[in-house]
């Protein structure tokens, strides 16, 4: 057997992406033949040899040397889809870890070691539970730690929907003073 590329190959190569340049370098690198080609094996072996093929090309070659396709990567879904989860999965608050099925509200979860889903108690009707809505009237939960001062908000005429919002945008100077207002109502 010949061992070199006929003129047919060369042909075909050029046909799947290689340039003369490229071509050359095949060469220079060792790889004179088809049978060369299938002693390199796959696409990410050619790309090590030569570093100026793209992936495309190097995969056309290597699919048309071994006979075989090569594994193309799954499709990735657009940075826009949506995922949906059924209601009895709990991912972890801190890390997005997915709890197992024997989950329990207050466990701790198994990959960062805090408490998945903490359980809070609501500003406006004082329920309390696990996740990040009252399961009694629908409000968004706020931190443990500025729990006074959405009661503060509520008692004030906020809305319910804008509470959690407020907070949010508040800076720690507006909280400091919500805190002094806070501290007047308990004496």
């Amino acid at each position: 057997m010949d061992n070199q590329f006929s003129a047919l190959e060369k042909s075909i190569l050029t046909a799947k992406g290689l340039t003369a340049a490229q071509l050359e370098a095949l060469g220079a690198a060792g790889v004179a033949s088809r049978q060369d080609l299938l002693t390199v094996g796959d696409a990410g072996t050619l790309l090590e040899l030569v570093n100026d093929i793209d992936a495309v090309t190097a995969a056309k070659v290597m699919e048309w040397a071994t006979g075989r396709l090569t594994q193309k990567p799954a499709p990735q879904a657009p940075a826009s889809s949506v995922i949906i989860d059924s209601a009895d999965i709990v991912h972890c608050c801190y890390c997005s870890a997915r709890q197992p099925k024997d989950y329990k509200s207050g466990d701790l979860c198994v990959a960062c070691g805090k408490q998945a889903e903490p359980v809070l108690t609501c500003f406006w009707c004082s329920a309390s539970g696990p996740g990040k809505f009252c399961r009694s009237c629908g409000a968004e939960f706020v931190p443990m730690a500025e729990l006074d001062l959405g009661v503060l908000l509520r008692q004030e005429g906020l809305p319910k929907d804008e509470i959690p919002k407020k907070l949010r945008a508040m800076t720690a100077e507006e909280k400091d003073l919500m805190w002094g207002r806070v501290r007047k109502l308990r004496r």
